[in-house]
């Protein structure tokens, strides 16, 4: 009869979940449950939902991470997955809006960061079970003086990852097991093999979080639609990414900002390609150009610096509206003229 095998937070790290798996000597009749967060942070996602997906005999709880995607929250983690999945992103974002929030059979229960002790699985709060923001909230508010499983009495064992609990699981009375141990932080990837309870662990090769961080920084910053932005919030974007240590991302903010106040220096003469062309243009010549509100203001006598300043609030308008007018631009740095819409 196969084993259950219950991987703790893997955080796309690929070799070492290989490696765990071989140590285990993970056979196919073997039921392998994930307690959620296989992506994120690590240098190879798409390989780890792979993985998964494929291996017969699998089951992945939903991690917060997961749910991040599946909800299109994106922070710095979030941004740095999607690159690194590339073209198979949306496929596995589909896959992982399958998920279960929990896993449980006769030996044990599995989630990924909390329960609340005596309520049924089905009756939990999803927020709680993944560790979503609103959840962590949540508990600190029912539990002030310590954590949910401290209370927790059943007789069935609880697993679940989420919280690091240090290079080794947490572990007590045989009946609550934490497994993040942090792999992606260089510390170790731990599973549990039921019905037996043994415990093992690889070491991770690096600390891939801040590898990843350091790595991925250019390509993000590039995936920003920074023609979309304001003037005044491109300007603190800039400001904050810009004391990062990379030589090359600071080169590239250096010169996206040249590139957004040489646009929005365009303004002016903006203004006096729309009086020219009122002024050649006829009525019905006007309604059909792509600037034609700009046009009729500047034909009223109503298209001063101010008000097409009022109108020109990111980089993209501005841009629009030079196109319209055949005004030449800056040409932006490599992808910073990307806007939301491509």
């Amino acid at each position: 009869m196969g084993r259950t095998v219950i991987v703790g937070d893997v955080h796309g790290c690929f070799d070492e979940l290989i490696e765990l798996l071989e140590k285990v000597g993970l056979r196919p009749d073997d039921l392998l449950v994930s307690v959620g967060d296989l992506v994120d942070r690590g240098p190879a996602p798409g390989e780890v939902v792979g993985f998964f997906r494929g291996r017969p005999n699998s089951v992945v709880v939903m991690g917060n991470h997961e749910r991040k995607h599946v909800r299109g929250i994106f922070s710095y983690a979030q941004e740095i997955t999607r690159l690194q999945m590339g073209d198979g992103y949306a496929e596995a974002v589909a896959w992982m809006r399958t998920l279960p929030y929990f896993f449980e059979d006769e030996h044990v229960r599995v989630v990924h960061a909390a329960l609340v002790p005596g309520v049924p699985l089905a009756g939990q709060r999803e927020e709680i079970l993944c560790g979503a923001t609103s959840g962590e909230r949540r508990l600190a508010t029912l539990f002030p003086d310590g954590h949910w499983h401290d209370r927790y009495t059943d007789g069935k064992p609880v697993v679940f990852g989420h919280h690091v609990a240090g290079r080794e699981p947490l572990i007590r009375d045989g009946r609550v097991f934490g497994l993040d141990t942090g792999a992606c932080h260089g510390w170790n990837l731990t599973a549990l093999c039921v019905p037996g309870f043994t415990v093992h662990s690889v070491e991770a090769h690096a600390d891939h979080w801040s590898v990843a961080k350091r790595r991925w920084q250019l390509p993000v910053l590039k995936t920003k639609p920074w023609g979309d932005f304001a003037w005044e919030e491109l300007s603190e974007k800039i400001a904050r990414f810009s004391g990062t240590s990379d030589a090359a991302s600071r080169e590239w903010l250096r010169a996206v900002e040249e590139w957004a106040a040489g646009v929005r220096a365009l303004i002016p003469a903006l203004v006096d390609a729309a009086c020219r062309a009122a002024g050649a243009l006829t009525a019905d010549e006007m309604r059909r150009h792509p600037a034609a509100s700009v046009l009729f203001q500047a034909h009223g006598g109503r298209l001063g610096l101010g008000v097409l300043e009022k109108r020109c609030t990111t980089p993209g308008r501005v841009l629009e509206l030079a196109a319209a007018l055949g005004v030449a631009a800056p040409e932006p740095p490599d992808a910073a003229g990307r806007s939301r819409q491509g």
